[in-house]
């Protein structure tokens, strides 16, 4: 069964994989200490966000060039994030497993759709 060209970001896989992400980072950044409010919440709340919303903003780009630096941006986030999970992991604020899952899967599928976009011919 072919599938239909998106019409969104919300069609994309990779998107809706990058928003659970960010979902599940808001609801574990959640029981982090109050201390960490603009520390360590902040720095890994925007991050995530970063990643889902780089994919957006990459969809509307017309050349693939555009598009795969956008994803790439993505990718610097989805680093960044990881890091950030190795932090509240030492730090003990909680399980991240779950999160680790969710961002390996996410950084498969954005090179995957990078892997893509730079080889279609538009």
């Amino acid at each position: 069964m072919e599938r239909l060209p998106a019409k969104s970001f919300e069609d994309l896989i990779v998107w809706q994989k990058a928003h659970q992400f960010v979902l599940m980072v808001y609801a574990m950044t959640e029981c982090f200490p109050k201390q960490e409010m603009f520390g360590l919440t902040s720095q890994l709340r925007r991050a995530s966000v970063s990643i889902a919303a780089n994919i957006a903003e990459g969809f509307k780009k017309k050349g693939k060039t555009d598009k795969a630096r956008f994803m790439n941006i993505a990718e610097g986030s989805l680093e960044e994030c990881r890091y950030y999970l190795i932090l509240t992991n030492d730090l003990k604020y909680g399980d991240v497993s779950k999160l680790k899952q969710q961002i390996e899967e996410v950084s498969k599928l954005i090179n995957a759709y990078s892997k893509a976009i730079l080889g279609s011919g538009s």
